[in-house]
Order: C-alpha cells, then sequence, then structure tokens
C-alpha cells in the first residue's frame, strides 16, 4: 500500500469560517404563544381604558341633561364606525402591508407603504370630515333626531368630524408602528389618549374654574386636543428613525402598487364594522317592540360583549404583524398555527368571563341598574348568549389573521351572512308572534353561525402563492 503525502495548505488559503446565523426575531422564529401573549397585554390595556372612557363620558355627560345623553346615543354610532374603520379596518391592512414588507426583508418597501399609508389616512380623514359637515345633520335626522336633542347632537358632530382626519391619521401611524411588531407604544399612547380624552372633555364639556362651559362642543374638542398630542408623540418616532419602517415623503413618488398592497384589504375591511353596526342596528329595532325594559336588558349585554370584544381584538391585533410576517417570508404552515393560537387563545379569554357573568348575572348587571324589571331581562339574555361571545372572540381573531394574510374576504363575507341570518330569521320571527327569548336565542345562534364561518373562511382559503406546474415538455427519442 502507498501512502499518499498529505499536500500542504497555505494558512492564508484555508476555508473562511462559516458565516454566522442570522439574527432571530421572536415574531418570525419564536414561540407562538408566549410571542402572541406579549404582544397582545399591552393592547388589553389600552382598549379596556377606551371602554372606560366610554363609560366616564357617558357619566358626565349626563350632567349636561337627558337630551345631551341621548344625543351622544345619537352621534356615537358614527363616531364608532370612524373609529372601527380606521383603526381595525385600515389600521389592520397598514400593520399587515408592512409586516410582509418586513418578513420578505425589505425594509425600503416597508418604508415606502408607510408613507402612502400616512396618504390614505389623510385622505379618508378629509372624505369622513365631508361627508358628516355637509349630510350629517340630515344623517342625524333619519337615525331619530329632534329638536334639542338634534342640536346637541349636531354641534358634537360639528367639532368631532371637522378634526376627522386626526384619528385617521392617528390609527394609521398606531398601524404603521404594529406592523414592525412594537405594540407597546401605541398601546401607551391610547391609554394616554384615554386619560386626556376624560380630563379634557369632562373639563370643556362641564367647565371647570375659568374654563366656561362649553357643552357638547367641549367633549368633542377633548377628544380631538387628545388625538393631537398623541400624533405628535407618534411622528416624532416615527420620523426620527427609531421605528423600523420610517416614513420617507420627502421626494416620494406615488406608487400605485402601493395603495393597491393596503387598500386590496383595506377597503374590503372596512365593510366589516359597516355591517356590524348595521347588524346591531336591525336587532335592536327588532327588540324596541317588546318595551323599554327589554331593551335596556339587552343594551346591558350588549356593554358586556363590547367590553369582552376588546380582548378579542387584542388577540387578532397581536396577530396581524405575526402573520404578516411569516406570510412575507413564504412561511405559511407557521401563519396558520399562529392563526388557530390566536383563535383559541380569544375563544377562551372571552368565553371564561362571559360563562361566569352566564352563571351569576348579577356580577355585570349590578352595576347599571337597581330595576327588577329590568335586572330579570338582563339576566335572561345574560344565560341566554354570554356563553356564545366566545365565537364572537374566534370571528375576531379570524378577521384580523386574514388581514395579516391579505385574505380578508372570507371573514367580511361570514359577516355579510351573519347580517343575512339576522335580518330574515329576525323577519320571520316577528311575523309568528315570537317572544323576546326567541330573540335572545337568534343573538346568540348568530354568533355561533359567525365563528364557525370566519374559521371555515381561514380552512379554505389559500394564503401562499398559488402554485405553478412545470410545463411539460414533450422529449421524442429519434433511433439513429
Amino acid at each position: 500500500m502507498t501512502d499518499i503525502a498529505e499536500i500542504p495548505v497555505d494558512e492564508e488559503e484555508r476555508p473562511l469560517p462559516p458565516l454566522p446565523r442570522p439574527v432571530r426575531s421572536a415574531l418570525t422564529d419564536g414561540p407562538i404563544l408566549r410571542t402572541l401573549l406579549g404582544l397582545a397585554w399591552p393592547n388589553v390595556v389600552a382598549l379596556s381604558a377606551g371602554t372606560c372612557v366610554v363609560i366616564a363620558e357617558t357619566s358626565y355627560i349626563g350632567r349636561l341633561g337627558v337630551e345631551a345623553l341621548a344625543a351622544m346615543a345619537l352621534v356615537f354610532p358614527t363616531v364608532i364606525l370612524t373609529m372601527t374603520m380606521s383603526g381595525g379596518a385600515m389600521g389592520g391592512a397598514v400593520a399587515s402591508a408592512i409586516a410582509r414588507a418586513l418578513g420578505a426583508g425589505d425594509r425600503e418597501r416597508a418604508g415606502t407603504l408607510a408613507a402612502h399609508a400616512l396618504l390614505i389616512g389623510i385622505t379618508f380623514g378629509v372624505v369622513f370630515m365631508l361627508g358628516m359637515l355637509i349630510f350629517g345633520p340630515q344623517v342625524l335626522t333619519m337615525l331619530g333626531g329632534r329638536g334639542t336633542v338634534l342640536t346637541h347632537a349636531i354641534a358634537y358632530t360639528q367639532v368631532f368630524f371637522g378634526g376627522a382626519v386626526l384619528p385617521w391619521l392617528l390609527n394609521t401611524m398606531a398601524g404603521v408602528l404594529r406592523g414592525t411588531g412594537n405594540m407597546k407604544l401605541p398601546s401607551l399612547l391610547m391609554l394616554n389618549s384615554a386619560v386626556m380624552q376624560v380630563v379634557l372633555g369632562g373639563t370643556l364639556g362641564l367647565g371647570l374654574g375659568p374654563v366656561p362651559q362649553f357643552g357638547m362642543r367641549g367633549v368633542a374638542a377633548g377628544s380631538l386636543i387628545a388625538y393631537s398630542v398623541n400624533i405628535c408623540v407618534m411622528g416624532w418616532y416615527l420620523f426620527s428613525g427609531r421605528a423600523r419602517a420610517v416614513p420617507k415623503l420627502r421626494g416620494l413618488r406615488i406608487q400605485w402598487a402601493m395603495f393597491f398592497d393596503i387598500l386590496k384589504v383595506g377597503a374590503i375591511a372596512c365593510f366589516s364594522p359597516l355591517q356590524s353596526v348595521l347588524t346591531i342596528s336591525i336587532f335592536t329595532h327588532m327588540l324596541a317592540k317588546f318595551g323599554t325594559a327589554i331593551l335596556a336588558g339587552y343594551g346591558i349585554g350588549a356593554r358586556l360583549e363590547f367590553l369582552l370584544t376588546s380582548i378579542a381584538f387584542s388577540f387578532g391585533i397581536a396577530s396581524v404583524p405575526m402573520i404578516g410576517m411569516a406570510v412575507g417570508a413564504g412561511r405559511i404552515r407557521r401563519a396558520r398555527r399562529i392563526a388557530w393560537i390566536a383563535g383559541a387563545s380569544a375563544f377562551v379569554a372571552v368565553g371564561a368571563p362571559a360563562c361566569l357573568v352566564a352563571l351569576f348575572p348579577d356580577l355585570w348587571v349590578n352595576i347599571f341598574t337597581d330595576s327588577a324589571t329590568v335586572r330579570a331581562t338582563s339576566h335572561q339574555y345574560l344565560s341566554t348568549v354570554a356563553p356564545f361571545y366566545a365565537f364572537i372572540g374566534l370571528a375576531s381573531t379570524m378577521y384580523f389573521s386574514s388581514q395579516g394574510a391579505a385574505k380578508v374576504i372570507g371573514p367580511v363575507l361570514a359577516q355579510t351572512a351573519r347580517l343575512i341570518y339576522i335580518a330574515t330569521t329576525g323577519w320571520w320571527l316577528s311575523t309568528h308572534d315570537a317572544t323576546a327569548q326567541n330573540f335572545f336565542w337568534l343573538a346568540a345562534s348568530s354568533m355561533v353561525v359567525l365563528g364557525l364561518l370566519s374559521c371555515s373562511s381561514v380552512v379554505l382559503t389559500r394564503w401562499g402563492p398559488r402554485e405553478t406546474k412545470p410545463a411539460v415538455r414533450s422529449v421524442l427519442s429519434v433511433a439513429d
């Protein structure tokens, strides 16, 4: 056997050491549940604070008189529609587009998307401003506003929607930050906004010391001032380069593809809050024929639904950047796992307290009324419907998860199906002498329908790119 001598190798020609592994991100590589909970808890705090603002505003507006309280109830649907469209629908679409760009490793595109998102927010804000300033009185009259109530409602509308660009700009900026995975700053500013709204709205609305009482105009102005302060803080953070997506406005060239990337999700998603408000309006109108006590009992139960839905929103909003980055990186299996874990978490987080209230309704009802008739109706409604609130939580997370994947049409169609189900079945019940309990079961079953259809849409919708089959080439074998 012949020994083979080792060939000498120059030290400078030795193989280079292996490249260091890329830095792993918790959003793209971390454990899903722990990362999701870490992103969700700031949103829970902030959205709960927003609910407290609604309660506080109701309290001090009541001191302006019954007419002012009725006026606030009159404008509430339009205000909620503005906030849910700018924050949940379009804001979620912005977060999705930013997250998908970052997931693909394209920070340049993320910055360009952020700039186009701000233009979209300003445009929609101007549309809402002009729409409500021009047609607001007619809309409020159609909703039932009359006399002094209508006067108060118009006063609030003129101030709040006169500055409609502010909530749209604020929620758009929050969407940009959430798309980068930054949940803490938007949530902190939402908490700050809640405190400022209560203090400024109460001071300007009721008057304090040298500050005169501005009534409903003052309440609306307090909200706009709070939004302005938070826009300044969030704008400084975004444009100072501290965010992972820096909007590039100087020398910006309008790119319609960027608008399309956001609007293909946001424009469709806006139908969801619109349909939700319409569903609630139809159901409330059907219950109104049973009298004030039934309507008041339903209202108490609906407040609990509103509060618990904010928990589901927190999980849903947290899932958007995680799913968006996974989809952008082509990791579709991980994106779907995030969606199901977020849905299961929201189902439990909403369902557990709802079932507790269903078993012990006085824990919630005692906060609002001591009327025996209203209490009995509230008990009846909560024991029937509250156990099914978990399906609302499930549907909410499927909606936001689909936003992250830029495939939102399925959950929106699920909301459409619920609207049709409520309208048609409710009409049938109304023509067959149904009781209020029958309508309560209608509400409960519609939640199950919405939850199951939303899940089905996620199962049936392709999240990844379409597979292209390679072209088949025929090979002819020719014998020599």
